[in-house]
């Protein structure tokens, strides 16, 4: 082998080799200065040619979450609790000793059970807790949440062996993301040695005759590159639409093609379409402030285009009116159905379109609706969440029927195995079901509740025939399809996780 077959990076590449006995592909790089992507071309090539050796070494990349970056500058919940606590005298009510240390309220029961699973205190009389240490010393996890966010990423394999197993520790409690990288170190052969240690001379490479250079005659003074079709590229990373986005895309089309048109609604909602007209009692637990987010202000908009059906709606709460129900017998408030808060579930849409001029019946209508609840956040929950609702409005429409379009979804949409149907309980359907999926090494997931609308929510409207209808957590079906088990992830800012996802 002679330095004239080879071309000017390769060479560049085994220069950067001559006095090194191991040598990593980026240090290459900077010592040749040559683009990472353009070394590691080379490096495929003289490998083929025998002339370098590749080891790769895998290593395990530890970073923060938002949650973790949250703790690192905050401390743990259990830190913050326990630190509140001894500054209270080592005893008192838990919600005092969560208010001092201003924990927010998702992070109590986290608090709470690390502070046991520490030995650091105890829970008495179901309220109270008492500190068992007078100060306890700052953990591995502490530590590798404070060394983390000072130096923003970590390699596991390069750690002590307590802050080995406090990386565990913190991927459990999902403070911190693991990703793998390949680290590649690069050595000369036998071959590679004599070569390098011949004297050579690095003569310019082109990849095209210019018009200077025919002109000029400097073109028999170049050497014209030779293209390897084979040898790797550098890795184009396309603008593309985020993975979730194009899957709802991709849902409403399928939807569309289905025969089905998409319902629109505004995101601040009346009590009206989110609860009265759904015969959802004024005093459900559903409405208080822990199931529901209120506006502060304005507090209330308007009913008044609305009067007839406002009316109707009253009379069927209170005594049935003419649905053949004997209603909750209890007295209708007006003014509550003024109350605006955000949507907290699909269903207020189909509501204002059975209410609509243009409602078609025989008719099928779908929304994918973003809809607020404040509910504790974890690995299957958001506090805001997208859901897909639909009804189909027509005659001699049966339980059966709506059965047989949940199951079709569920595997059209969502690509499940297996689908399985529960006895459930709303207020505002009768019978009402609630939808289980299986996919082959995913497991069986919730999507959420369906059923065929009550008389007592049809008939106020000025519906006289069957609805059935659905409201489903989409994001759960892109988990399924998509193979996440934790909702929070379809948000988190993970170039590397939105680049890896193909496109479809």
């Amino acid at each position: 082998m002679h330095m004239a077959h080879l071309r000017k990076h390769e060479q560049k590449t085994l220069l950067a080799l001559k006095k090194r006995a191991r040598v990593h592909v980026e240090k290459i790089a900077e010592i040749s200065g040559l683009a990472h992507s353009a070394v590691m071309r080379a490096v495929l090539t003289l490998s083929e040619k025998k002339l370098i050796k590749v080891q790769e070494q895998k290593q395990l990349i530890v970073t923060l979450n938002p949650e973790g970056k949250h703790h690192a500058k905050r401390g743990l919940p259990e830190r913050r609790l326990i630190d509140s606590l001894i500054k209270l005298g080592g005893k008192a009510p838990i919600e005092k000793a969560a208010k001092d240390a201003r924990l927010e309220k998702k992070f109590i029961p986290i608090a709470l059970g690390w502070l046991q699973r520490k030995g650091w205190a105890t829970i008495e009389d179901r309220r109270k807790l008492k500190a068992l240490r007078r100060k306890p010393a700052k953990g591995a996890d502490e530590k590798l949440l404070s060394i983390l966010d000072e130096k923003g990423s970590l390699v596991a394999e390069e750690l002590e062996k307590d802050l080995r197993s406090a990386v565990a520790i913190l991927k459990r409690r999902k403070l911190v993301e693991i990703r793998e990288k390949v680290l590649r170190e690069i050595e000369l052969t036998g071959a590679g040695q004599k070569l390098v240690k011949k004297r050579l001379q690095i003569v310019e490479e082109v990849s095209q005759l210019t018009p200077e250079l025919v002109v000029s005659g400097k073109w028999r003074q170049v050497k014209l590159r030779k293209y390897n079709i084979e040898a790797p590229v550098a890795k184009m990373w396309p603008g593309k639409k985020h993975p979730y986005a194009r899957f709802l895309d991709e849902l409403k089309e399928k939807l569309v093609a289905l025969g089905f048109k998409e319902m629109v609604g505004p995101p601040v909602e009346l009590s009206f379409f989110n609860f009265d007209c759904l015969y959802t009692p004024q005093d459900h637990p559903a409405r208080e402030w822990v199931g529901v987010y209120y506006v502060k202000s304005p507090k209330r908009g308007r009913v008044d285009a609305y009067k007839p059906i406002v009316e109707n709606v009253k009379r069927t709460h209170e005594e049935g009116w003419k649905t053949g129900s004997t209603g909750w017998k209890y007295r209708f408030s007006i003014r509550d159905t003024q109350r605006l808060l955000l949507r907290a579930h699909g269903t207020a849409l189909s509501v204002r379109t059975l209410l609509s001029e243009d409602l078609e019946i025989p008719g099928k209508y779908f929304a994918v609706a973003r809809c607020y609840r404040p509910d504790m956040v974890d690995k299957t929950h958001l506090s805001e969440f997208n859901q897909v609702e639909g009804i189909i409005v027509g005659e001699d429409l049966t339980l059966r029927d709506l059965l047989g379009v949940l199951e079709r979804f569920a595997i059209d949409i969502a690509g499940v195995d297996k689908v399985k149907f529960r006895p459930d309980y709303f207020p505002f359907t009768e019978p009402s079901v609630e939808l289980v999926a299986y996919k082959e090494g995913y497991g069986w997931l919730e999507f959420g509740g369906s059923g065929i609308f009550r008389p007592e929510v049809t008939l106020p409207l000025g519906i006289k025939v069957p609805v059935l209808a659905w409201g489903l957590g989409v994001d759960r079906l892109f988990m399924m399809k998509a193979g996440i088990d934790d909702i929070r992830y379809l948000f988190a800012q993970d170039l590397d996780w939105i680049r890896r996802m193909e496109l479809t």
